[in-house]
């Protein structure tokens, strides 16, 4: 199974002495880190990033108070991934109340009382550990599940540009310009209010906008020279006909994908100045989906070849929008143009339209359990929970050992009756490097437990082992029953064993 790094814990506190003591108490468990201000407790966090599984944060500090610290970590969104337990002998409400608002766990007064100390701190790591590994899962699924809706919208989009005589480039170039201006806009203003979910539906939905062609005539969409005023009055209804194909879809118009990509196809060609199509509508009249799209669109028609005109040069493209020689634009939406104007050849010539990459889902994954306070995880926690309570009393019932071994972070969990059993608490990190564990087994059994699991494989997981172990200094025979976990990414790698301990009596 092979050793795992031990969790970290960053102690900042401006107290020799009580990082001395917190070292201690926790040092035989995990790696500590130490910052005698707040000042080299951002520093630490931003150098080590998500090692630290735990910061133990003092509020009273010079240079840079614990407070700061937390505004800090709020600000750069570390506190959504490292938790926080803040250390002071000020135990008023108003410390207290104030620590938890800025995103504090836990909170734990001096004098130090060990057993508390290490209590909250395991219950913490194991905890966000979990919620880790179970928003790991959820966006997992959700990968999955966006991958294959993507690729249905690019066969169906692609249907569309086939007919106008293009290679669906065009589709690709328009989803990630759309995305490229949502990010840029939320970053120069809150007055949309798009979060990372809303940006990467309407960069999916952007793969809609012109569908309402598919049902244009081809001599009309692919005509080499000047449309008349009679050819364009029915090209300019491809947004009305694509909007009423979304609209009449035999599912909920409730759903946000459908109603983004209904905005999209029936106004990407509306105008800020209200002179655009089919509805003239005006300024922010036109959802900024709608209007963040038209902008794309514009730009890579312009740079794009078509069978009516060249391509043209990109700093002229951006020239011409700006100026206004394409329409009127949102002013803001401009000035995000202008923002990401130098990197938008490098921007599509390395992006693939493969649909949202596993970290942004994984970023959504947690905006949405965050939207909803954690409701997702809260229940699957609690299912768990119950799985565990069930488990337990069967074991007790059973007077059997059931364990849990994790390879990164190294850790077992044992029932509670198998923990009493044996005399060990129900959880031991790095249990292997514990003399007390070591001394449950010879070392050859130990030798003999690791070489039944090397044989273990994903085709046949489960292995069994005979061996004496030592319960409170009396030897008795024991059957061992694991169950090798494999990584789902690295099917060939172990990450952690299930199994039970079962007494053999009489043998």
């Amino acid at each position: 199974m092979g050793q795992g790094r031990r969790e970290t814990i960053l102690v900042a506190d401006d107290s020799e002495m009580n990082r001395s003591i917190l070292a201690d108490m926790l040092g035989e468990e995990y790696e500590i880190i130490e910052a005698e201000n707040g000042m080299e407790a951002v520093g630490a966090i931003q150098k080590y990033g998500p090692q630290i599984s735990l910061v133990l944060l003092d509020i009273v500090m010079p240079k840079m108070d614990g407070f700061g610290v937390l505004r800090v970590m709020n600000k750069q969104h570390w506190i959504e991934e490292i938790p926080v337990i803040m250390i002071s002998a000020e135990s008023g409400s108003s410390h207290v109340e104030r620590a938890y608002s800025l995103g504090v766990t836990d909170f734990i007064s001096r004098p130090f009382d060990a057993l508390i100390v290490h209590r909250r701190v395991v219950n913490t790591v194991l905890l966000y550990a979990k919620q880790k590994k179970l928003v790991d899962m959820v966006a997992e699924q959700m990968y999955e599940k966006e991958q294959r809706s993507n690729q249905m919208i690019e066969i169906l989009s692609h249907i569309v540009e086939f007919r106008n005589g293009e290679s669906g480039q065009h589709v690709r170039n328009v989803h990630i310009l759309t995305e490229l201006l949502l990010k840029r806009l939320t970053q120069k203003t809150k007055k949309y209010k798009l979060s990372r979910t809303d940006i990467s539906l309407i960069g999916t939905a952007s793969a809609l906008h012109d569908i309402g062609k598919i049902a244009i005539d081809e001599k009309v969409l692919n005509k080499r020279g000047k449309l008349t005023d009679e050819e364009y009055a029915v090209m300019k209804t491809h947004a009305q006909i694509g909007g009423q194909m979304l609209k009449d879809l035999p599912m909920s118009q409730d759903g946000t994908l459908v109603r983004s990509a209904y905005e999209i196809c029936r106004w990407h060609h509306e105008r800020y100045d209200g002179r655009g199509y089919p509805d003239g509508l005006k300024g922010d009249e036109i959802p900024i989906s709608a209007q963040i799209v038209a902008v794309a669109d514009v730009y890579d028609a312009l740079t794009s070849e078509r069978v009516y005109k060249k391509a043209i040069p990109h700093e002229k493209a951006i020239c011409m929008i700006l100026e206004g020689q394409c329409g009127a634009f949102n002013p803001l939406v401009l000035e995000c143009l202008t923002d990401i104007a130098d990197s938008i050849p490098e921007e599509k010539s390395n992006s693939e339209f493969s649909g949202i990459n596993k970290r942004e889902m994984r970023n959504i994954t947690e905006e949405m359990l965050d939207r909803k306070g954690m409701t997702a995880s809260d229940r699957t926690l609690q299912l768990l929970e119950h799985e565990r309570m069930k488990y337990s009393f069967f074991a007790a019932m059973t007077e059997e050992t059931q364990f849990e071994y994790t390879v990164s972070p190294p850790m077992v969990t044992l029932s509670p009756w198998g923990a009493e059993k044996f005399g060990l608490a129900e959880t031991v990190m790095d249990p292997l490097h514990k003399r007390k564990v070591r001394r449950l087994l010879d070392i050859r059994d130990w030798r003999g437990i690791g070489e039944i699991l090397k044989k273990a494989t994903p085709e046949n997981p489960v292995v069994m082992y005979d061996c004496q172990i030592m319960v409170k200094n009396n030897p008795g025979r024991f059957r061992i029953v694991a169950r090798a976990i494999w990584s789902p990414e690295e099917p060939t790698k172990c990450v952690g064993v299930l199994g039970k301990v079962i007494e053999q009596k009489g043998a």
